[in-house]
C-alpha cells in the first residue's frame, strides 16, 4: 500500500526540547493536517498549555508512560484515527522523557490493523547537548533501562539539540559517545529545535531490518522493559496568583540546591498583577519564564480560572517541601 499514513516518533530525555520541536513542526510551512499524540510522565498535564493554538487535533496521555503502561491508550488513539484517516496526512508521537522508544515503534509491526493502514516513518531523537552525557553515562541498577541510552540507540534522526549551550570541544565529545551507541543516525545540529522540516518529515527513514540485526527481540512482545523506580514526579494544581519576585527568589534557590537531583521543572503559571499566561520550564539547574505575551503558551482567556500547574521530574523530590515553596509565592 502507498497510502499509508506515516507517523513519526518523537523522543528524547526530560527537557531536550520536544515540545519545542512539535511547536515548530505545527507552525511550519508544510500544508500538512497532523495529529499530535502527547504523552506526560507526572501526575498534573502541563504540556498541551505549551503547545500552540493550532487546528491540528490533539490527543493527551498523562501519568503514565507510553512505552508500558499506557499503551493500550495508544493503540486505542491510533484505532480512532485510522477510522478518520482521509482527515490526516501525518501522525506524530511525543513520547515522556522517560519513554523507551522501542515498544512504542513495535506497535507498528505487532498490530496487524496498525501495521496495514500506517507506516513507521521515523523515530526523531532530541538530545540537550548540555545535559545528557550525564545521563547517557548513569549506571543503572541491574535489569533497568537507561533510557537516554535506548532513545539515542533507536534513533533514525538525532537533533543535537542547544550546541549554544556547549563549547565545541564539548559537542565533538557528545557526537563520538552518540556514534558509540548509534552509528547509522544522520546528527542534525540544532538550537531551539529549529531544523529543516524536509528532513525529519516524510523520510521513510525507519529501517526494521537493521534494528532486527541490532535487536533480534525487538519484535518480542513480551520482553522485559522496567523503568528507573527513583525517578518519579510531583505535581500541583493551586488556584491563586503568585508574586514574581517571591516565586523567582523560590525557584533560584529550589533548582540552585536540588538541581542535580531534578531533571525536569516545568510550569504554567498566574502571575499577579499581569493578564498573561507565564510558562516557566527548567533541566536540572538551568531555567526559564516568558510569557504569552512572548509567544510562549496560550494566554489567559477571560472566563478562565486562574489555576498554576507545576511538575517536578527527578529524584528524592520532597513533596510536602515543594508544595509549601510554592504556595508561599502565592498572593
Amino acid at each position: 500500500m502507498t497510502d499509508k499514513i506515516p507517523v513519526s516518533i518523537i523522543t528524547g530525555f526530560l527537557g531536550a526540547g520536544k515540545t519545542t520541536l512539535v511547536n515548530h513542526i505545527l507552525t511550519g510551512n508544510h500544508g500538512k493536517k497532523i495529529a499530535i499524540i502527547e504523552n506526560e510522565f507526572g501526575e498534573v498535564g502541563v504540556d498541551d498549555g505549551l503547545v500552540v493554538e493550532t487546528k491540528e487535533e490533539i490527543f493527551e496521555m498523562n501519568n503514565g508512560c507510553i512505552c508500558c503502561t499506557v499503551r493500550g491508550d495508544l493503540i486505542r488513539i491510533l484505532g480512532k484515527l485510522m477510522k478518520r484517516k482521509d482527515k490526516f496526512d501525518a501522525i506524530l508521537i511525543e513520547t515522556t522523557g522517560l519513554a523507551d522508544p522501542a515498544p512504542v515503534a513495535q506497535t507498528f509491526f505487532v498490530d496487524d490493523e496498525i501495521k496495514e493502514q500506517m507506516l513507521l516513518d521515523a523515530i526523531i531523537t532530541v538530545v540537550d547537548c548540555k545535559h545528557v552525557g550525564q545521563h547517557l553515562d548513569e549506571e543503572k541498577p541491574e535489569g533497568v533501562e537507561n533510557e537516554s541510552v535506548e532513545q539515542v540507540a533507536f534513533a533514525d534522526k538525532i537533533l543535537l539539540n542547544k550546541t549554544d549551550l556547549v563549547s565545541e570541544e564539548e559537542k565533538m565529545a557528545l557526537i563520538g559517545k552518540i556514534r558509540g551507541i548509534n552509528a547509522y543516525c544522520e546528527i542534525i545540529e540544532t538550537n531551539h529545535s529549529k531544523v529543516d522540516l524536509d528532513k525529519i518529515l516524510g523520510v521513510k527513514a525507519f529501517d526494521l531490518g537493521r534494528v532486527m540485526e541490532k535487536e533480534p527481540e525487538f519484535l518480542d512482545v513480551d520482553g522485559e522493559h522496567q523503568h528507573d523506580n527513583s525517578v518519579t514526579s510531583v505535581g500541583m494544581e493551586v488556584e491563586g496568583e503568585a508574586d514574581m519576585g517571591k516565586l523567582n527568589s523560590w525557584l533560584s534557590t529550589l533548582l540552585r540546591e536540588k538541581g542535580v537531583d531534578i531533571f525536569r521543572s516545568k510550569g504554567i503559571l498566574a502571575i499577579s498583577g499581569s493578564e498573561d499566561k507565564y510558562v516557566f520550564q527548567g533541566v536540572h539547574m538551568l531555567m526559564g519564564m516568558g510569557s504569552s505575551a512572548e509567544g510562549l503558551g496560550r494566554p489567559w482567556k477571560p472566563e478562565e480560572k486562574r489555576v498554576n500547574k507545576l511538575v517536578f521530574i527527578g529524584r528524592n523530590l520532597n513533596r510536602e517541601e515543594l508544595n509549601a515553596g510554592f504556595k508561599a509565592c502565592l498572593v
